[in-house]
This record gives C-alpha cells, sequence and structure tokens, in this order.
C-alpha cells in the first residue's frame, strides 16, 4: 500500500505544481477560465502558494504521514469549495477537474493512512 500511496501522491503533488504554475502566468486564458468559475485575479496568486505549499506537503508527507493526513484534508476542502464556486457561477461543465483532484486528495489521505 505504501508504493500506492507514494505513486498518488506523487501524481497529486504534480498536478497541483502543474495547476499552480498556470495560475502564476496570469496568461489570458487562465483568468479568463478562473473567472468564469467566479474567481478573481488577484486571487491567482495566492490559490497557486496554496497548492504549491500543498504539493511540498505532499512530498515531505512521505517521509513524515501527519503532514500527508492534514495535507489531504486541507486539498480535499480547497477542492470541494472550488466545486462549489464551479457550480454556484453555473460552470458545472468545468468542475470535473477539481472533482478528480478532490477524490486524489481523499486516496491520497486515505492510503497515508493504511500504509503506515
Amino acid at each position: 500500500m505504501f508504493v500506492a500511496y507514494v505513486i498518488v501522491s506523487s501524481l497529486l503533488a504534480a498536478a497541483l505544481a502543474y495547476t499552480a504554475a498556470r495560475k502564476l502566468t496570469h496568461a489570458p486564458d487562465v483568468v479568463a477560465d478562473y473567472a468564469r468559475a467566479g474567481v478573481p485575479e488577484r486571487w491567482l496568486t495566492p490559490l497557486a502558494l496554496l497548492l504549491l505549499a500543498a504539493a511540498a506537503g505532499l512530498i515531505i508527507a512521505i517521509a513524515w504521514a501527519p503532514l500527508g493526513l492534514i495535507t489531504s484534508g486541507a486539498l480535499a476542502a480547497y477542492f470541494a469549495v472550488a466545486i462549489g464556486f464551479h457550480l454556484r457561477n453555473g460552470d458545472a461543465r468545468h468542475a470535473g477537474t477539481p472533482v478528480v483532484l478532490a477524490l486524489l486528495s481523499i486516496a491520497a489521505g486515505t492510503l497515508n493512512l493504511v500504509s503506515r
């Protein structure tokens, strides 16, 4: 189970780093995507920094399990809020990404618990 935990956490960390990097560009298409979900451009950098911290937390948690539980739980909450933003703003079509990332966060937390 530990190998599965490392794989899921690493994949999730890579996805978070990619998403954070996109947010940090403030490219017009990225800003438009987040605006459609109701996220103002001024939030992109702080949200990106949160995601980078979470990615680092997932990697560090491979050695220190308690951090993995905290990080996974926080990510599940983060993506639940993201799903809510999409749904509230009539952008359900684009809610798939945060749904998948929320599920990966839950999977990482669950695997963290059962692999130690």
